[in-house]
């Protein structure tokens, strides 16, 4: 029996309520451990340490503080094989795609790391003789980070970093279905020069232990990513307290293909942004709106694409798409494939549940065509590596159909003319778009986040999360006499 892995409450590793396995989606004979799940009496405990060690940290100087993110980032990043195995065999991502997140995890951390050197106020005269103005940012209190599983590492790192960064402490509730990599970047983060309680890990379930978060009096921000549905949630028991939320919740982002596009960069960029990651991405190209000029020429290279892609187990080598996260997403997976059919879509390849050498949550990409984007496939979220091709006869009816949607987190266009591309980026209603690039994939160092039901709330990541997890204080002193 693997042994058990604990919560980290108010500076030590504490054993839970009770315990759940985790078991690896590419080979369900593969225990990875056993996971403590919180109390509401140590959730409690960790709210009250926070609370304390806050005070403490925002004490701490710049340099101090910067020398803890960086030690922590540094550390992710030279441990990103290691990490990025563990991610890729609990979580079911392709083993580049787990190092990978595990390194970008590590240059979010470095990123505020400088940004702890980097916290300059304003000041101005008042429209009062002799009195002076200074504004300058304060930590929020006690964070609030709830992460979903499929970037436990990465979405988790964007949210503690910033938070620790501007002085907060953090209470983490990670998504269930992948404790191993909450564990490992807590490990990393106890070693750390900070505070006793400063930081927390508090592993349960959502209607549990995440509910009991959300509604404390305690917690004073809140930053989660995950469904439209717990989002909504959210907001309500956070508002009975006036706590500030940030949320990235779902998409249904869209790559526009046009009648001068690059064909092969197209199919490369749709295989890529729809399937990598088994689809299980909030950026995943899952509606693919193609001009009919290039329509059927498209559509040939990306089956053909897709049918040639290798589906898995995670780590081994060659492997493009592994399995998806549990058996409940793979049943989700599997009833759109239904409803797609139902609904008048030709189901063109894939989207079938497949065996390999292990047990495990294998499917193979699915593509429809003919499909409307009044279609439910084309309204929700599916989170499943299947993408809907939806033909349109002009560049005009392409916009309309990617902004036509509730969400609004990222579109995409290929093309090759300079004016379409320029007005693309002006009026796709998105939080991010990209030309002749996927709509999946960002940078640190810029604001993330969407419109619609995509997100609420203040965006994420560089320099804009200072909105988020900072309060502004003004302050007046009047200068006197200096005689």
């Amino acid at each position: 029996m693997a042994d058990l892995q604990k919560n980290y409450i108010a500076g030590d590793w504490c054993a839970g309520a009770s315990e759940i396995e985790n078991r690896n989606p590419s080979d369900l004979s593969d225990l990875v451990g056993i996971y403590a799940q919180a109390s509401a009496d140590q959730l409690d405990q960790a709210l009250a340490a926070a609370r304390r060690a806050q005070t403490e940290w925002a004490g701490y100087g710049m340099e101090r503080k910067q020398a803890v993110l960086m030690a922590i980032g540094t550390e992710l990043m030279a441990r990103a094989e290691e990490l990025g195995t563990l991610l890729s065999r609990e979580e079911g991502k392709p083993l580049a795609e787990g190092k990978g997140e595990v390194y970008r995890a590590g240059q979010f951390f470095t990123y505020y790391a400088a940004e702890c050197l980097r916290q300059l106020g304003e000041n101005a005269d008042s429209v009062r003789p002799g009195v002076e103005i200074d504004v300058r940012r304060e930590p929020v209190g006690v964070v609030a980070v709830i992460s979903p599983w499929n970037f436990p590492t990465a979405t988790a790192s964007w949210k503690i970093a910033p938070a620790l960064a501007y002085g907060n402490a953090v209470l983490w509730k990670p998504a269930n279905v992948t404790p191993a990599s909450a564990v490992a970047l807590t490990e990393i983060i106890s070693r750390q020069d900070i505070p006793k309680g400063l930081f927390n890990l508090v592993m349960g379930a959502g209607r549990d232990v995440g509910q009991r978060l959300v509604e404390s009096p305690q917690v004073d921000a809140i930053s989660f990513t995950g469904s439209v549905p717990v989002g909504r949630g959210i907001a309500s028991a956070a508002i009975q307290n006036f706590t500030r939320v940030q949320m990235e919740m779902g998409s249904k982002n869209a790559l526009a293909v046009m009648d001068d596009a690059d064909l092969d960069l197209a199919v490369t960029l749709a295989l890529g942004g729809a399937f990598g990651g088994s689809g299980q991405k909030c950026t995943a190209s899952s509606r693919l709106i193609v001009h009919e000029a290039v329509h059927d020429a498209f559509v040939e290279k990306l089956v053909k694409g897709a049918q040639a892609m290798k589906v898995g187990h995670a780590l081994a080598e060659g492997t493009q798409i592994g399995p998806v996260v549990s058996e409940a997403q793979l049943s989700e997976n599997l009833k759109y494939v239904e409803l797609g059919k139902s609904e008048g879509a030709e189901l063109a390849c894939g989207g079938v549940r497949v065996e390999r050498e292990t047990e495990g949550y294998y499917m193979t990409p699915g593509v429809f065509l003919n499909t409307t984007n009044a279609m439910r496939i084309n309204r929700e979220e599916m989170f499943a590596p299947l993408a809907a091709v939806i033909k349109v006869g002009s560049y005009d009816e392409a916009l309309h159909t990617v902004n036509d949607t509730n969400f609004g987190l990222t579109s995409g266009i290929v093309t090759r003319s300079l004016a379409r591309a320029t007005h693309f980026r002006r009026n796709a209603r998105t939080g991010v778009v990209t030309v002749n690039l996927p709509t999946a994939g960002t940078d640190y160092h810029v604001p993330f986040g969407g419109r619609g039901d995509s997100s609420y709330g203040p965006r994420e990541q560089g320099q804009t999360a200072r909105e988020f997890y900072t309060v502004v204080k003004t302050a007046y002193i009047a200068a006197g006499d200096p005689a």
